[in-house]
């Protein structure tokens, strides 16, 4: 399953990691998923959502 948010599509993004003798490589910053039995048209799925739906009240828990 990818780590991306069933609701709004929010997915990972890519920074740098900077040392203190300002050595840079690439990082990714993750999306805060949780899996939860969520209500689509009816029916009872267990699908990925991120924290900022979930919050905002973008999905009805089951």
């Amino acid at each position: 399953m990818a780590k991306k948010c069933a609701i709004c599509g929010k997915m990972a993004q890519v920074g740098s990691r900077i040392s203190h003798a300002h050595n840079v490589s690439k990082r990714r910053f993750n999306v805060n998923l949780q899996s939860v039995r969520i209500k689509i048209d009816g029916r009872i799925k267990r699908v990925r959502v991120c924290t900022g739906c979930l919050s905002a009240g973008k999905v009805v828990k089951a």
